[in-house]
């Protein structure tokens, strides 16, 4: 069928009547282009086109495509075109290519640098409003969610919270013992390398305790947290958005905000203070190894002098935050996954902007406790 013609031509009085015979299908897309390209052009003063698709044994989506470039561009010319015999299983087809806008993209004129930089940086901070707003909406359907679940406690998902529970917390406590371990030690070597040269040792201890337990330890946790939990998060919530497993439970009945987030977010906020006195342990452990193998501090003469640096002030100002930080990972997380469309593309995306949401948000988050913290003494 390749040195076949596809289209066949007769004029009609004024009139051009066309019949489109074989299949018009991808595997011959590259004879039907040849023959359609053009088609306008050539038949530039013909008033009426009748198309018969009567004889088209097999159409695709190609095929359909092709015939709407064509009706197209003979109605540009300013001819009257008409399609008739199509069987009426195409129909869904043609109305499908029928509504694809060809408007073109407007083109950017050079030399206008300066304004397409206020633009971008305008739809930046439009997206950040969007951002925010979808946050508040979700914390509010968080609040909704909680208040429901304490009317009726029975319907409240323990066995998804205790599987949450044990993927974010149990399950992650290896890797923030070596973090944390390692952050101490590199904090602890890199004071008494300064320290020394001002015969300032022992103040190592000091610095150690107090820059763990109040920011260090937390800041760390949540960062890791946010990567591996909060990816997740989002990757799992957008793999469900593009499959309709979320359109579906709310097709039979059920909150997807009750299933699905809830028990993630309360997961966290459970999970992260855990983490976060774990990690902030071995950290201190990590410290005063090394001060002992380092700097000679042996480790009575550093737990003797950390509790003279810290007190249980500086303990709960870590403490306190971590819940809080776990609260915004995991709304960045739910709010980026049910963004996802319909792609892989998009899946990605999403995920990396709920990690770089999620730590960004996490530091300033620090920074707002510390002014807070320092205003009123602790």
């Amino acid at each position: 069928m390749n040195g076949d013609s596809f289209l066949q031509e007769s004029m009609q009085g004024d009139r051009l009547a066309v019949t489109g015979v074989g299949a018009w299908t991808a595997a011959h897309a590259r004879a039907l282009d040849s023959q359609i390209s053009g088609f306008a052009r050539r038949h530039r003063g013909v008033k009426a086109i009748s198309i018969e698709m009567g004889r088209v044994e097999k159409l695709d989506t190609f095929g359909a495509w092709l015939l709407e470039k064509l009706v197209r561009e003979t109605e540009a010319n300013g001819a009257r075109t008409e399609v008739t015999g199509l069987k009426q299983d195409y129909g869904a087809l043609i109305k499908e290519m029928h509504q694809v806008d060809l408007d073109p993209l407007d083109e950017r004129r050079a030399g206008n640098s300066f304004t397409y930089a206020l633009s971008s940086i305008g739809e930046n901070i439009s997206s950040v409003g969007v951002s925010l707003s979808a946050m508040v909406n979700m914390l509010g359907a968080l609040v909704t969610a909680i208040l429901r679940e304490l009317t009726r406690p029975g319907s409240f998902r323990m066995t998804s919270l205790v599987h949450q529970l044990d993927m974010v917390a149990w399950r992650a406590v290896p890797i923030v013992l070596l973090i944390t371990f390692l952050i101490g030690c590199i904090i602890a070597q890199q004071g008494l390398f300064h320290f020394r040269k001002f015969g300032a040792d022992v103040y190592v201890v000091d610095m150690v305790g107090i820059l763990v337990l109040r920011e260090l330890g937390v800041l760390i946790v949540c960062i890791m947290v946010a990567g591996r939990s909060g990816s997740a998060y989002t990757a799992e919530l957008g793999s469900m958005k593009m499959r309709e497993e979320i359109d579906a439970l709310k097709t039979m009945g059920f909150d997807p905000t009750e299933v699905l987030i809830l028990p993630r977010i309360l997961a966290l906020i459970i999970g992260v203070p855990i983490l976060t006195f774990i990690g902030s342990m071995a950290a201190l452990y990590g410290g005063g190894l090394v001060c002992w193998l380092y700097g000679g501090i042996a480790p009575d003469i550093f737990l003797s002098r950390l509790k003279e640096a810290i007190a249980l002030n500086t303990f709960q100002v870590g403490m306190i935050k971590a819940p809080f930080m776990a609260l915004v990972i995991g709304v960045v997380a739910c709010v980026e996954g049910l963004k996802v469309k319909g792609s892989a593309e998009s899946l990605g995306r999403q995920t990396t902007a709920s990690v770089v949401e999620a730590i960004f948000l996490v530091i300033v988050m620090d920074g707002l406790f510390a002014i807070f913290f320092a205003s009123i003494g602790m």
